[in-house]
């Protein structure tokens, strides 16, 4: 029963926390980048962004956020890339559909609505190495550059 209760509390603050952003940039991130030979930028909410060089001459933006998320004892940090754009506030129900089917079939991260932009999302130990971390981002690059590709034929990202 206590268990249940825990996990019940945990699920409220988790779901009525309001997003968090980081105004310092995460200095472990920039060292773990650095040494994987990433060049990158850091935005206004302090996350590193990156474009990467893909197959095909394209081209994939990467972000690893500053920001470090708590449910529990766990300590997240995120990777995010975009991989479509809508033209109104809602998906069309065929991309929405693919985006979940994609999910399904990701070993790492899943789809995410964030305004008008489905951003494939992988979350990490905030500690993770730097090897963990570069396999992070290679998935969330590689997994949003393809359905950008698939759902527009174009390379905005």
């Amino acid at each position: 029963m206590e268990r249940t209760l825990r996990f019940a509390l945990l699920l409220a603050v988790a779901t009525t926390a309001a997003p968090s952003f980081a105004a310092e940039p995460d200095k472990a991130i920039g060292r773990h980048l650095d040494k994987l030979g990433y060049p990158y930028e850091i935005d206004e909410d302090g996350d590193y962004r990156m474009v990467f060089d893909m197959e095909g001459e394209r081209t994939q933006l990467v972000y690893v956020r500053s920001v470090v998320e708590e449910f529990g004892s766990q300590h997240v940090r995120e990777i995010w890339s975009p991989g479509y754009q809508a033209s109104a506030d809602q998906f069309p129900v065929a991309v929405a559909n693919r985006l979940l089917e994609d999910a399904q079939d990701a070993k790492m991260g899943g789809w995410v609505k964030q305004d008008k932009v489905a951003m494939f999302v992988v979350k990490v130990d905030a500690d993770a190495s730097s090897e963990a971390l570069d396999d992070a981002i290679e998935a969330a690059s590689r997994t949003a550059d393809a359905m950008e590709l698939e759902l527009t034929k174009q390379d905005e990202y």
